[in-house]
């Protein structure tokens, strides 16, 4: 999909999307329970996808305009060679590994092979420890063999998905177990985000500071859980203020544990003049600091590292399109700096590159310059109908599908 969008100013008023990191998390602990409803649904390729591997597992799935009804996941008795689609998600292939990883009898997940090309070291360690079978190939991963309790050592600079994934499993194991998260615990805010989903669904996990209690023998309640709004894609639409718009967006939770939600503080400072910023706790706000910084005279940002591992490398895909717009980036091993720099219009077509939050951020810098994006179909991975909501926001562009 190629988006043309010409210099405008946005204007207007818009409802955040829902959480897909709290969608997530609330789909899979409702589909282990006898059955839940899940509320404030949006159907994006990552949500999406673990629905489709929820199905594959045998849970009952029942979809309506913006809920789903869910339940009845045994994940003792999972269904002969059941093949799990994990498409592209990240958070659908990690979350549901430990799950797999309960029946004893062989789970194929399949997705792109950019998604299988992302660290999956943390749970090979521990297939390795337990005897599991685990087998990966370039669009998929096989795993065959029963997770046992106890104890767990998990490092916190990789992804705090794998700890997601485990406090999901242990849980239904019928001793007690502990994890321990060790050095930087990165991203920790995901991880509150669990264990409020958790709390919700019936299942307790003892935590003190990097250490977690997780006693066993447990089932996931029956819960109605409404997902709240998603502060992730709220910060491309709060973005346009810093670029002369005037837009309100409502749908936030002034209560939200979700880390991302540290943007509102960021966007403060950036039109502060202030221009260091650490991302290690915030990856997924980078690419829209980064394009915001390219409109207000350059930043530096550190914490950068885990961007190569995302759905694309972050901070080179941002740099090479920044480019085009005339800014000047450095790219360090965990160092980004913007440099002051003009906007010019871009001479030729930017690159998404098949990255939704990459093509949103250049989707703001257009709307100052304009320019065309290619591979704009990205925007489906966590937000489908964005650029129906900035053309609301009379932001002019328009759309080949071809």
């Amino acid at each position: 999909m190629r988006v043309k969008i010409a210099p405008s100013r946005a204007v207007g008023t818009v409802t955040a999307p829902p959480s897909k990191s709290m969608a997530h998390r609330a789909l899979i602990c409702g589909a282990l329970s006898v059955g839940s409803r899940v509320d404030n649904l949006a159907w994006s390729k990552d949500i999406e996808a673990t629905l489709a591997c929820l199905r594959a597992m045998g849970a009952a799935v029942e979809q309506t305009e913006t809920s789903v009804i869910v339940g009845r996941l045994d994940p003792f008795h999972l269904p002969p060679n059941a093949i799990l689609p994990c498409n592209e998600s990240g958070s659908t292939l990690r979350f549901f590994l430990p799950l797999c990883m309960l029946c004893g009898q062989p789970i194929t997940l399949t997705g792109s092979r950019r998604l299988l090309e992302r660290p999956l070291g943390i749970y090979e360690d521990i297939c390795r420890q337990q005897g599991i079978q685990m087998e990966r190939r370039d669009t998929s991963v096989t795993v065959c063999g029963r997770l046992t309790a106890g104890e767990y050592t998990i490092p916190g600079d990789v992804s705090s998905q794998f700890i997601t994934g485990l406090l999901f499993a242990l849980p239904l194991l019928p001793a007690d177990s502990h994890l321990t998260v060790t050095g930087r615990f990165e991203s920790a805010s995901y991880i509150d985000m669990t264990l409020s989903a958790l709390r919700a669904f019936g299942i307790c996990v003892d935590r003190h500071d990097a250490t977690f209690f997780i006693p066993g023998g447990q089932r996931y309640a029956a819960s109605v859980y409404t997902v709240e709004g998603d502060c992730s894609n709220a910060a491309f639409l709060d973005g346009f203020n810093l670029l002369n718009g005037d837009v309100k967006v409502n749908g936030l939770s002034d209560e939200t544990l979700q880390g991302d939600r540290i943007y509102r503080d960021f966007y403060r400072q950036l039109q502060n003049g202030e221009k260091h910023f650490d991302l290690a706790d915030c990856p997924d706000l980078a690419p829209v600091l980064f394009a915001l910084a390219a409109a207000l005279d350059g930043a530096v940002f550190t914490g950068t590292a885990r961007l190569r591992i995302k759905e694309s490398d972050r901070a080179a895909a941002m740099a090479a399109e920044l480019a085009k717009f005339g800014v000047g980036a450095t790219v360090g091993e965990n160092k980004v700096e913007i440099l002051p720099s003009d906007l010019r219009v871009p001479t030729e077509p930017l690159d998404g590159h098949n990255d939704h939050r990459i093509v949103m951020a250049l989707s703001l810098l257009c709307s100052v310059t304009g320019g065309v994006i290619i591979g704009a179909e990205a925007v489906a991975k966590s937000y489908p109908d964005f650029f129906d909501v900035i053309k609301l926001l009379e932001i002019g562009l328009s759309i080949d599908e071809t």
